[in-house]
């Protein structure tokens, strides 16, 4: 069984046009979507009705809490609030009362088997839409705030840093970003997860997509905050 996870598309829909094309090369089984589908980027709708049409599972991210919410203060540096709110408010301005109720109603977390693996999936952390855990936290760090179930497998999003480490019999995996990368590289992440037979093969896909076209669409759309995202998405580091 070969899964996709997706996550932290942030309405690049560029992005995620060439992650699912990528992914229906790789004669995938299932894919599932780990939040923070529209805020932040110029294809708000779009980016939503295409994880929709997937008809797969969809978890909730502090994003898309956002969207349906506000950006409230302590969750953000202050300097920050009020512009954050004005993305926020273009962000819900662009999509249909419908879409914000779907994302208002979306599960926070995933627990699945799949041939005898258990996978823990979520966005944060397991307790937390917006806690931070990097790749360079501790064993200690990662063991306390994520390995938190009787999982084989646990597979999170959120930093935008893809990656993969092994502790404790346990596979931890970051699937970083679909439209936002934070690692510098300028190209969409997401994860491939292959399961046969009780083996495990994980594996982080990166996608080149058009990225001079996206930064186009910020300024075009009147995106509130479209200098500093354009930089965001053409240098792959917040």
């Amino acid at each position: 069984m070969k899964l996709a996870f997706i996550s932290d598309i942030h309405g690049n829909g560029i992005a995620l046009d060439a992650v699912l094309n990528d992914i229906k090369t790789k004669n995938v089984d299932k894919v599932f979507v780990l939040g923070d589908i529209c805020y932040r980027g110029p294809e708000p709708q779009r980016a939503l009705d295409l994880v929709r049409a997937l008809d797969c599972n969809v978890i909730k991210g502090n994003a898309d809490e956002w969207v349906v919410r506000g950006v409230q203060q302590g969750e953000v540096p202050d300097h920050v609030l009020e512009l954050m709110n004005k993305e926020r408010d273009w962000i819900v301005s662009k999509l249909s009362d419908e879409s914000i109720n779907y994302l208002r109603e979306l599960p926070t977390q995933l627990n699945l088997e799949v041939e005898g693996i258990r996978i823990h999936a979520f966005h944060a952390t397991p307790d937390s839409l917006f806690e931070v855990v990097l790749p360079s936290a501790s064993d200690e760090t990662i063991l306390e705030k994520l390995v938190t179930t009787d999982a084989d497998l646990f597979i999170y999003a959120h930093i935008h840093k893809p990656y993969i480490r092994f502790m404790n019999g346990k596979c931890i995996v970051n699937i970083g970003s679909v439209g936002l990368p934070f690692d510098g590289l300028n190209k969409a992440s997401y994860s491939i997860v292959d399961i046969n037979e009780g083996t495990i093969q994980t594996s982080n896909v990166r996608v080149s997509y058009d990225v001079h076209k996206v930064v186009e669409q910020y300024k075009n759309v009147g995106y509130p905050n479209a200098e500093m995202m354009s930089n965001v998405v053409f240098n792959g580091r917040l």
